[in-house]
C-alpha cells in the first residue's frame, strides 16, 4: 500500500472508521484517539498491509486489535490501581421547534435504546453486530476481522438477536407503557 492510497481509504472509509470507533468505545475522546491511532498504525504497516480485497476490513481489523490491546492495558492498570470514577455519559439534545419535533425525539430515544442494549450486550457478541450490522461487513469479513471462524459469527449473531429481542422487548414496553 503506498501512502497515496492510505489517504483515499481515508477519505472513503474514514467516517465509517470513526463512526465504528465511536460505537466500540461510546466515548467520542476515546474515539478520537482510537481512530489516529488506527491511521497510524496503518502508516506503520503500509508495506504489509493488503487493501486489494476490502480496504475496509482490513482498516477495522487495525482498529479492533488496538482497541483490544487498550482493554487488556487498562484491565491490568485497573487490577493494579483499582476503579476509577468516569463521567463519559452522551446526552441526547431535544430540539427546541419544528415540525413533529415528538416524532423526531421518539426516534432518537429509540435509536438511543437501541444503541445502549446492543453496548450492553458482552464482547463477544456485540463486536460483530457492529461490524456486519453497522459496517456492513459480510460474515466471511466479520470472521476475518475478528480472527474467528465464520460459523462462529454466524452463532454470535444469531445469539445477539435474541438478547437483543428479549432485552429490547421489555426496555421498549417499560418505555412506552410506564
Amino acid at each position: 500500500m503506498s501512502h497515496q492510497e492510505l489517504e483515499e481509504c481515508i477519505k472513503t472509509y474514514g467516517t465509517d472508521i470513526f463512526s465504528f470507533c465511536c460505537q466500540l468505545t461510546r466515548s467520542r475522546q476515546e474515539a478520537e484517539d482510537l481512530y489516529q491511532d488506527t491511521f497510524l498504525k496503518a502508516m506503520e504497516l503500509l508495506d504489509r498491509l493488503d487493501i486489494q480485497g476490502n480496504p475496509k476490513s482490513c482498516l477495522l481489523s487495525v482498529a479492533v486489535n488496538l482497541w483490544r490491546n487498550r482493554r487488556r492495558k487498562a484491565a491490568i492498570r485497573l487490577r493494579i490501581i483499582g476503579p476509577q470514577i468516569s463521567t463519559a455519559d452522551m446526552e441526547t439534545e431535544i430540539p427546541e421547534r419544528g415540525p413533529d419535533v415528538e416524532e423526531m425525539y421518539i426516534d432518537r430515544e429509540e435509536q438511543r435504546i437501541v444503541r445502549d442494549a446492543v453496548a450492553a450486550l458482552p464482547e463477544r457478541y456485540r463486536m460483530p453486530v457492529l461490524l456486519h450490522y453497522m459496517e456492513g461487513l459480510k460474515v466471511s469479513e466479520t470472521a476475518s476481522v475478528l480472527g474467528v471462524p465464520a460459523g462462529t459469527i454466524k452463532s454470535r449473531l444469531y445469539k445477539a438477536k435474541r438478547l437483543l429481542e428479549k432485552e429490547l422487548e421489555v426496555v421498549l414496553n417499560e418505555a412506552w407503557d410506564g
